[in-house]
């Protein structure tokens, strides 16, 4: 990798003025071309020689012998870190996300609602990670036996959100027992944090096992299954179609579809960026997966009461127009974790 303080501010002018280029209409930007449209006065001649150093320190690339030359990934990384101002959002845009995410929606509801928002305003796919399990509050839950040692678990979270799941227990219990156990949980553990739910209630057991009736023993089979702190990263993707939109490869955008569908990939690459505060901003080969190398992905952790919660953002062509992309991710994390927040009270 090549220095950037190593470029002067010619160079800087025309590497910025060719990457402007090259987002807006898609087509290798001929030396002519940036000799008439840079705001600096330099030759053709000139623009070939910095164009020839660009190229030989990995800024810009030839798709063909005289088609003229594109970014690289490293010339973009340049190029949004150094070379242009990321501006907040207009007002008409931020008014329009936050008309789309109502507090009175379920948690589910505004996770769906952020990833639609950042593919329509951004004309890419979005992505949204559901909230980690051990976020949200308990505000009721129910057992109903079924058959063959199952049992439907109902939960109900930050006032809204209802979430049904079974469980296998080692043995057959009445409806009067799992009442009893539901009824033992709603009074001692409502509005409790789910992830504790189940630690607390072990601790609890544990105190008094010389004491623990059947009741106890019930409720905390049961209560084991239910509130396991082991849990399944998941994410929301919506607008993967305006990926065909964009000037990869038929092949390349199946397997994108296909990474983007079995999650694995994705999900990992989210899960780091739960690691960091604010964009994160991945240019091709810097995500470390092949089936992003053409891509761009740009994420941004959303909380709620200052608990990091979950990860949003978008995927999108490297050729994007990055000071419109960075904030309308950046505004959408803000306003979905102040939804978020406003929800659970």
């Amino acid at each position: 990798m090549s220095n950037p303080g190593s470029l002067n501010q010619k160079s800087r002018i025309l590497l910025k003025t060719l990457v402007e280029q090259y987002i807006t209409d898609g087509q290798p930007v001929a030396s002519r071309t940036l000799a008439d449209s840079a705001s600096v006065s330099v030759s053709p001649a000139t623009v070939r020689n910095i164009m020839s150093d660009l190229e030989e320190l990995g800024y810009v690339s030839s798709p063909h012998t005289s088609s003229g030359r594109v970014p690289t990934a490293l010339g973009y990384r340049l190029f949004v870190d150094t070379l242009i101002k990321v501006n907040q959002i207009d007002t008409y845009d931020l008014a329009s996300l936050n008309r789309n995410l109502d507090p009175d929606m379920s948690s589910k509801e505004l996770v769906e609602s952020a990833s639609g928002i950042l593919s329509e305003f951004t004309r890419m796919a979005g992505l949204v990670t559901i909230p980690k399990r051990d976020q949200v509050t308990l505000r009721h839950v129910d057992f109903l036996s079924l058959e063959g040692n199952r049992v439907l678990v109902i939960l109900v979270l930050d006032d809204h959100e209802v979430q049904n799941r079974v469980i296998y227990t080692k043995q057959t219990y009445t409806e009067i027992q799992l009442k009893e156990a539901s009824n033992f949980i709603n009074q001692h553990f409502m509005g409790e944090v789910l992830g504790n739910v189940h630690e607390r209630l072990v601790t609890l057991m544990r105190s008094d096992r010389e004491n623990m009736n059947s009741l106890m023993q019930t409720t905390l089979e049961v209560a084991d299954q239910a509130f396991d702190r082991e849990e399944i990263s998941d994410f929301v993707v919506k607008g993967q179609e305006n990926l065909l939109a964009t000037d990869q490869a038929l092949d390349d955008i199946r397997q994108l579809f296909q990474a983007i569908s079995m999650k694995g990939d994705i999900l990992h690459l989210l899960d780091r960026c739960m690691d960091s505060e604010g964009v994160q901003l991945f240019i091709g080969n810097e995500s470390g997966y092949s089936v992003l190398d053409e891509c761009s992905v740009v994420t941004s952790p959303y909380h709620v009461d200052g608990d990091l919660v979950g990860v949003l953002g978008v995927i999108g062509p490297t050729r994007m127009a990055y000071d419109r992309v960075i904030p309308i991710v950046d505004a959408t994390a803000r306003l979905l974790s102040a939804a978020l927040e406003t929800n659970r009270r």
